[in-house]
């Protein structure tokens, strides 16, 4: 099977599965289909930054540094232990007792758990140094209170020394108490005991060890007496700040900017994922288990103003065209049913057009059959374009009991990519039946003669049924779609209606028109209203202007921005074909 209207690759054909950064690509691609989400996050996130910047008030920070006194394991030795615990001492810096002292120092009322609100104590990594960050409103009040927080600090230091310095003196006097009393009784027993006698040599060996210890502790407490009990050194007074702390509006809008962006492609992200569109060429390959045979360009975005297209349009109809030709299943029977899943049918109007152009360009005997019969509109689209309405439309009487086809055929100029035969659309009262009938199916069977190919326009088939009945007759079918508005339940659906109805899915072709539910080309035009002024026609599907030659010219009204009935001379000289 044929890699246009199969489903299977092709027998040998290497597997080549998408790259990471591709996959990355497309992903941020589709994240980018929501480009007014994360705009509106950006826009929040300016808001809530420029908000920050401008309704909070401004804070200053007043910070003063400490150096803590090592103390000694033995208040009353000479040796030091080897660190202070710092951590303590950060908790020791704000506690009650100190907000107390501050509280004295700065006169005030305020409550300590308020007054201690705007202090923070930090230790610097390997140092025995207390940084104290006090935050206020107002710059003097922030160094006023960082300053009182540290002198309150050292105080609390300094008096804990004191204290305990009192205590071991205490303790030493009361140590050495006693041992004064021994030394007065031993030097009264000294005096009433004879010189040389063993009692007396006794009492002077006990006398000589109290009188030591006496020393000892009076050493100790005069050591104890002559320590400083200092608990620190400033190193760094606090001054009034002279700048706001925290980020400023430019920051704070950097920031939310930042935000915002974060903000938006979480949004984009999550509609992306709950988004029951397709998103790729991609998801409609999966969803119609078919190709995607051309995207037409961007730059065709709004309804064509032609049907025949130009310039880049015309060589994306073109190259769809020559894939089908050339496809192994599409030629073997050369019947082709354009549609939409849902919404107009403008653009697969225009699609049929231009590759039933495109088929007449390779020199096929190319038909276009307008299987439209609720809603017509390839007659107003004609009147609207040349600006005269052609003979078969002026007069429709005729085919009143003809039902329809009824054998009506009209060849229509497609510029330099030839001529084709139309067979328009008409309102019937039983669609059904006419799409069924006997003159239907001879004529699809048009196909059947040798460099022909058949072309039918059918509406949405998710709208009507009228493509199903069609669809084991003319076999090929040909997907038009937005893949901004199409669903991938519905491509699914379209693809269980067709091969269920025993057709083959040969592809799809993408837009970007909308949804085709504006008709601006097919509105009726009274028939009274005059003709628009005559123009200059464009070429078909090439760009180029047509040569008509020096022997043919034409009523001025007859030229046309589009299609153009040919006039009956026209055909007997035999060119037309």
């Amino acid at each position: 099977m044929s890699a246009v209207g199969g489903q299977e690759p092709r027998a040998g054909a290497p597997h080549q599965p998408h790259d990471e950064p591709d996959l990355l690509r497309d992903q941020f691609r589709q994240l980018l289909r929501y480009r007014t989400l994360i705009i509106c996050g950006i826009l929040i996130g300016l808001a809530g930054g420029a908000w920050l910047g401008l309704a909070a008030n401004e804070s200053y920070v007043a910070t003063s540094e400490v150096t803590v006194r090592t103390p000694t394991a033995d208040p009353f030795a000479a040796a030091a232990m080897d660190r202070v615990a710092m951590g303590s001492e950060r908790r020791t810096a704000v506690s009650d007792i100190v907000a107390e002292r501050a509280a004295l120092a700065l006169n005030t009322s305020e409550s300590l758990g308020r007054l201690k609100r705007g202090l923070q104590v930090t230790n610097p990594p390997n140092t025995e140094v207390l940084r104290f960050a006090y935050t206020a409103s107002d710059p003097e009040v922030a160094a006023q209170r960082a300053n009182a927080f540290v002198a309150a600090y050292l105080a609390n230091r300094q008096a804990d020394a004191e204290d305990t310095i009192a205590r071991n003196v205490a303790s030493l006097e009361g140590q050495r108490e006693p041992l004064l009393e021994r030394r007065d009784q031993l030097q009264a027993e000294l005096e009433t005991l004879v010189e040389g006698g063993s009692a007396y040599d006794l009492a002077v060996a006990d006398l000589s060890q109290v009188v030591g210890r006496i020393s000892e502790l009076n050493s100790d407490i005069s050591a104890a007496r002559a320590l400083d009990t200092s608990g620190g050194r400033v190193i760094t007074e606090a001054t009034p700040p002279g700048s706001p702390a925290g980020p400023g509006l430019p920051l704070l809008l950097g920031l939310g900017y930042v935000v915002g962006i974060g903000l938006g492609l979480l949004a984009a992200w999550v509609r992306l994922v709950f988004d029951p569109t397709v998103r790729s060429a991609g998801d409609v390959t999966r969803a119609l288990r078919a190709p995607v045979l051309g995207v037409l360009p961007r730059a065709g975005r709004g309804d064509p103003e032609q049907l025949l297209a130009e310039g880049r349009l015309a060589e994306e109809y073109r190259s769809i065209a020559f894939r089908l030709a050339y496809d192994e299943t599409f030629a073997g029977r050369r019947r082709l049913l354009v549609l939409a899943p849902r919404g107009g049918i403008e653009t697969p109007l225009a699609a049929a057009v231009n590759i039933t152009a495109a088929f007449a360009e390779m020199g096929m005997d190319a038909l276009l059959v307008e299987a439209d019969l609720r809603t017509p509109t390839l007659i107003n689209q004609l009147r609207h374009a040349d600006g005269v309405r052609p003979g078969w439309a002026r007069t429709p009487a005729r085919l009143d009991g003809g039902g329809w086809p009824a054998g009506l055929r009209v060849p229509i100029d497609a510029g330099e990519s030839g001529i084709f035969d139309l067979v328009p659309g008409r309102r019937v009262r039983n669609v059904p039946r006419a799409l069924t009938s006997r003159a239907a199916t001879d004529l699809i069977k048009h196909a059947d003669a040798k460099g022909s190919v058949v072309v039918v326009l059918a509406p949405p088939v998710l709208s009507y049924a009228d493509a199903i009945a069609l669809t084991d007759r003319v076999d090929g079918v040909l997907v038009v779609c937005d893949p901004s508005e199409v669903r991938r339940e519905d491509l699914a659906r379209v693809r269980e209606l067709v091969v269920g109805a025993g057709g083959l899915l040969l592809g799809a072709v993408l837009h970007s028109w909308g949804n085709g539910s504006e008709n601006p080309r097919g509105q009726a035009a009274s028939p009274d209203l005059p003709p628009p002024a005559p123009q200059p026609r464009s070429g078909g599907p090439t760009g180029s202007p047509r040569a008509t030659g020096p022997d043919h010219h034409r009523d001025p009204n007859s030229e046309t921005m589009g299609l153009r009935v040919l006039d009956p001379a026209d055909l007997e000289d035999g060119s037309s074909r």
